[in-house]
């Protein structure tokens, strides 16, 4: 807040006094009018008109006073008729400015909740509700997101805490498989710290942009996670076109592994299907995965993109079970190139991961 500007009028006082203004220079113009185009007829003489009627004098000395109490009248209906009309005028900004000031305290959910036909304050009301209700889901999924990275980084502390507490108390346990599990442990931890960099680094949209071919990254991805498909007996294809994007390679390689490893793991566990299609369509590049796998519930898949959230359907015990934030990046990568992403059940199992940039090179 500028605290530096010095006081002025209230915009209730401006409106008044315009109000105010205008009602008393009509009183002006037409009290003009009625002395230009009526008292320049009556005779400037002693007999009057026709000799019975008042002379201009004495006309414009009855008329004069009359016309100044006549100003004085407009004057102050102009005054407190304008105050009024203000105050009825400016009574939805005074609760917008008061839901503004709300929000800036902390509390998001107050809403205006404007009633009455549309207009243009009604409409202001209507966004800014919209608004402070974007901003409070934003920021319960951020604080969410932090509980959720809290409690994903304690876990492997808190086991590598009591491996070492074990070991201490038993000198005899095994060194080698002590080593092991600490090992494990600590690669998990890794992982996880490298994808919320990632994640972070992908909100934030602090990536230089180059012409990058979606086909070709589906290509690279394909290639490196085509000994898990076979180890797991999927078959994974990559057909399409060229599919060209302005944006960062390593971010959308990230994102194509992430979506083809999460079509692998998540698939049948024996004779399995991955697909990648890639293909410029109307002005924008598409990218789709689809995988054959387990029935999904259409409660579930709205979820597969928060962070941390594997859904109970989805979680794996094996060793690619992952950290929880592989569709979360993909959605962060997504957004932070302009893009949308749509997830869909496959009505005979599995899921169709389609992402589509517009406005590509």
């Amino acid at each position: 807040m500028n605290r530096d500007r010095r006081p002025g009028f209230s915009a209730r006082l401006k409106l008044t006094l315009s109000y105010a203004g205008l009602v008393l220079v009509t009183g002006v113009v037409l009290l003009a009018v009625v002395w230009l185009f009526l008292l320049r007829y009556v005779p400037d003489n002693s007999q009057g008109l026709l000799g019975i009627s008042p002379n201009r004098f004495l006309l414009s000395r009855i008329f004069g006073r009359a016309a100044a109490v006549a100003m004085g009248l407009l004057l102050l209906f102009g005054l407190v008729g304008g105050w009024v009309l203000a105050g009825r005028m400016l009574a939805p900004l005074t609760r917008i400015s008061e839901a503004a000031r709300t929000a800036g305290s902390g509390s998001l959910s107050h809403r205006i909740r404007m009633e009455g036909r549309q207009d243009e304050f009604r409409e202001l009301a209507d966004t800014f509700d919209a608004m402070l209700e974007q901003l409070e889901a934003h920021v319960a999924e951020q604080r969410r997101f932090a509980a959720n990275a809290s409690h994903e980084l304690r876990t492997p502390l808190a086991i590598s805490r009591t491996l070492l507490d074990v070991a201490r108390k038993d000198p005899r346990s095994d060194r080698d498989e002590l080593i092991e599990r600490l090992y494990v442990v600590n690669a998990r931890a890794i992982d996880l710290t490298e994808a919320l960099l990632l994640l972070s680094r992908s909100d934030g949209g602090a990536f230089v942009r180059e012409s990058v071919d979606l086909s070709l990254v589906a290509e690279e991805a394909a290639e490196t996670l085509l000994p898990l498909a076979e180890q797991r007996r999927i078959t994974l294809d990559v057909t399409g076109g060229a599919a060209p994007i302005s944006g960062s390679e390593e971010l959308l390689l990230r994102m194509v592994t992430n979506l083809v490893q999460n079509a692998v793991v998540h698939n049948d566990p024996v004779g399995g299907t991955v697909t990648v299609h890639t293909e410029a369509r109307n002005g924008a590049s598409v990218l789709r995965v689809e995988n054959s796998g387990p029935a999904l519930s259409p409660e579930l898949v709205p979820t597969l993109t928060e962070p941390f959230q594997r859904g109970t359907e989805r979680v794996r015990t094996d060793e690619h079970a992952g950290v929880g934030l592989g569709l979360a990046i993909v959605h962060s990568i997504v957004r932070a190139h302009d893009g949308t992403l749509e997830l869909v059940a496959r009505p005979a199992g599995g899921l169709v991961a389609t992402v589509r940039f517009t406005g590509t090179s």
